[in-house]
């Protein structure tokens, strides 16, 4: 693969050298092709032993039937537009030189562009539109490029679902999305291959594609039983809300009860809908849930979807899930606590030693608008290496919020923590210390801090941080 203009330059040096054109460049790889067109014209078109007797001041050889497939790719990328122009014509012998008329097609020059569409409707097919389709999709992103992708629009229109499933599997997700757009819009594909496609593919574009049409082609209940299996089960949580959605169409409302506690919040809420919609009651439905605090079983989405949808007095549910055996549930109980605004310091500090990073994580965020109101001594024990990384890492960023020298005092501590995200951290911490307002000035601990870490700063940052605290340079 030419990764670069530069690889491009050293692929057109072995084609100027006489190198076949499958062992200077990899035909099937459209960056390659895109590299040769850009690392061509890098070169010094005025060296003779590049390209004999073509000189960019030259005028035009009066026939190229004599170069052969190797110089004629060069030629299609020669900074002079009539060279590029005749090479297009002559182009017509050497079939695998077709993408480098793709490139032409957008060419800025309006004749070699002009001659290039012309020779591309003429060359183009089924089979040869699938091959050039990823190349086509990325010269189409340029000025002049939207001609090649309506041709190839076009082109494709005539294909089987059968022909398309290579552009399906395609690495590059445009392609992907090129081709389900195409198999959409044609029908070509029954709504429960939508929703499967919906469910497994990685792109998002393609997930909400397919599961709208999977969704919008549904015509009768037997398709329901085919469609939402595979929507509802889907990883991505804008497919599962889809199928959630659904439900109430498909006369299944009863079914989006599960859904009130999924890990997704945008499918939640969906839930929620539909569960409104039937006359249910998704407020009671949770807290009937978190009211059984000891329930091993109790789903995490059910603590933090009270939050969303409940009111502050359900916070007297969600204390109880803070001993909660799963971790999960104590993480949602911890942000269902932040969203309700009913945090209490004392009682959340515990959860600062807990074993789950993700409670922790949770702990800190609720914790962070009273971080100057913790005690520091007891957060500077819990930045020790002794400690488990993430309780470092929460006592830490409460420190850091905390401001003032227990701030720079912790970020010091921290500069041979075993973690060197961590270390990294606490350096950025203390290049961008400054003293309180309302700290002592002149305190000889702040000097001592700073001094170890001079290797932080320049001479004069050192000394403009000094005199902000009010210690002699």
């Amino acid at each position: 693969m030419l990764e670069n203009v530069e690889g491009g330059t050293a692929a057109a040096q072995r084609l100027a050298d006489g190198a076949p054109l499958r062992s200077a460049l990899d035909v099937a790889d459209p960056a390659d092709w895109l590299a040769l067109d850009a690392g061509v014209r890098e070169v010094a078109w005025y060296r003779p032993q590049f390209l004999p007797g073509w000189e960019h001041s030259a005028p035009l050889p009066p026939d190229l039937t004599q170069v052969g497939e190797s110089g004629l790719a060069l030629a299609l990328c020669h900074r002079n537009g009539r060279i590029r122009q005749e090479a297009v014509r002559q182009s017509e012998r050497y079939p695998a030189l077709l993408p480098l008329v793709v490139i032409r097609c957008a060419d800025w020059v309006g004749p070699v562009r002009e001659q290039a569409r012309q020779s591309l409707c003429a060359a183009l097919n089924v089979d040869s539109a699938l091959d050039l389709a990823s190349l086509v999709l990325r010269v189409g992103r340029r000025d002049r490029g939207a001609f090649g992708v309506d041709l190839l629009s076009q082109i494709l229109r005539q294909a089987a679902v059968g022909q398309l499933a290579v552009l399906f599997a395609d690495h590059d997700r445009v392609v992907r999305r090129f081709a389900y757009r195409l198999a959409v819009e044609g029908k070509l594909l029954r709504p429960a291959e939508l929703a499967r496609v919906a469910a497994g593919d990685q792109d998002t574009v393609v997930q909400d594609l397919c599961a709208t049409a999977a969704l919008t082609a549904l015509a009768n209940e037997e398709d329901y039983e085919d469609v939402l299996p595979s929507l509802l089960s889907a990883r991505n949580p804008r497919v599962r809300s889809a199928g959630v959605t659904a439900l109430r169409r498909a006369g299944r409302p009863q079914q989006a009860e599960p859904f009130l506690s999924d890990r997704s919040a945008l499918v939640r809420a969906c839930a929620r809908y539909v569960v409104r919609q039937q006359g249910g009651d998704p407020v009671a439905w949770y807290r009937e849930r978190c009211a059984a605090a000891g329930d091993p079983e109790l789903p995490p989405g059910a603590a933090i979807g009270l939050a969303e949808c409940g009111n502050r007095a359900d916070a007297g549910l969600l204390w109880p899930l803070l001993a909660h055996p799963e971790a999960g549930v104590r993480a949602r109980a911890v942000a269902g606590l932040r969203a309700l605004d009913r945090t209490d310091a004392k009682q959340l500090r515990p959860l600062l030693d807990d074993p789950a990073s993700g409670v922790v994580r949770e702990t800190v965020a609720a914790l962070l608008p009273s971080a100057d109101k913790l005690p520091a001594d007891w957060l500077l024990e819990r930045t020790g290496s002794e400690r488990p990384r993430h309780v470092r890492l929460g006592a830490f960023r409460l420190l850091d919020a905390h401001g003032g020298i227990v701030a720079l005092r912790a970020a010091v501590g921290l500069f041979e923590d075993p973690d060197l995200k961590l270390r990294t951290w606490a350096a950025q911490s203390v290049q961008r210390w400054r003293p309180s307002p309302d700290g002592r000035r002149g305190d000889s601990e702040v000097g001592e801090l700073l001094d170890r870490s001079r290797h932080l700063f320049s001479d004069y940052v050192l000394r403009r941080r000094l005199w902000e605290a009010g210690l002699n340079i």
